[in-house]
């Protein structure tokens, strides 16, 4: 059975999330502070982390920086009472792939944790992704052409798979912003252009092209 985990200081809600999800047939455990989540994180297998930002001790924010310094692979919907832009763009630079401001609805809060525990489990028949004369390794989230092999960021392996899984094809900064960073709005920052040229200073190579006022795309040829 596929395992959560609900992090909130807040035992009501905490519950609240829990019943939802155990109702979708998902396994929930939960932890009311960092100490215990990190704790439940290092000697379990989660497939999606529903985390709150405001809690006694150790905070939200040092939870998902500590949980995504050991795994970078790890999904953790940030689900938090604070909603300003400042806050989200600082979680998801951390390694957040998706914020939900409190209060919330549930039914949305269900589906968001759907779609992470799909990407959670998504395809891995193939361990490369090959487009521009470049390969992406899936596994080691590595960048390899020629005989160079450079490492890459969480966001920056997110986002450069999305484009090269669409070589060729114009992807909108809107859906950069949603399936790349987990926004369903335009935060108003400038999150895609950086991360865009931070990849571009690695690839060496001119692959990724700007659309102006539209977005980028991966040149396949």
């Amino acid at each position: 059975m596929t395992r959560m985990l609900v992090v909130d200081d807040e035992q009501r809600i905490c519950r609240f999330v829990a019943r939802a999800l155990e109702g979708c047939g998902f396994s929930v455990d939960t932890a009311a502070d960092g100490v215990d989540a990190l704790r439940a994180i290092e000697a379990n297998d989660y497939a999606v982390i529903v985390l709150d930002l405001l809690m006694p001790g150790m905070d939200g924010y040092e939870v998902l920086r500590r949980v995504v310094e050991a795994d970078p692979t790890q999904r953790v919907l940030v689900l938090s009472a604070v909603g300003d832009v400042e806050s989200r763009v600082r979680c998801l630079r951390i390694g957040a792939v998706d914020y939900l401001a409190k209060p919330f609805a549930i039914a949305e809060l269900v589906e968001r944790v759907k779609r992470r525990t799909d990407e959670h489990f998504g395809p891995t028949a193939s361990r490369w992704l090959d487009a521009g004369g470049v390969r992406l390794d899936l596994q080691r989230r590595q960048l390899r052409f020629g005989d160079r092999v450079i490492s890459l960021s969480q966001r920056e392996f997110i986002l450069l798979s999305h484009l090269m899984r669409h070589a060729g094809e114009v992807c909108p900064r809107d859906q950069l912003l949603a399936e790349v960073w987990g926004y369903s709005f335009d935060p108003g920052s400038n999150v895609v252009d950086v991360c865009v040229g931070r990849l571009r200073s690695k690839l060496e190579k001119e692959l990724i092209e700007t659309i102006r006022h539209v977005g980028y795309c991966f040149v396949a040829s």
